[in-house]
């Protein structure tokens, strides 16, 4: 499981994406959420502004990703 460590109180799906290099871009991100390519939590997420914040586990491509604050 990869971690993705963010500095702010929460970050949106697509932007977690974008940030990850998981899409080349946020119309990408957008395509694939709405398609339910991309799990928060076990559950098939269509939000693409859904907020994510330190803990929440996003699934895509049979990978794992963890968010999780970054060390400050």
């Amino acid at each position: 499981m990869e971690t993705i460590a963010i500095t702010t109180e929460f970050i949106k799906l697509q932007d977690m994406m974008k940030f990850a290099n998981l899409v080349s871009s946020g119309g990408e991100a957008k395509v694939l959420i709405q398609e339910g390519e991309v799990s928060v939590n076990g559950e098939v997420c269509l939000q693409r502004g859904k907020k994510l914040r330190p803990g929440d586990r996003v699934s895509f491509q049979g990978k794992q990703y963890a968010v999780a604050y970054a060390d400050q």
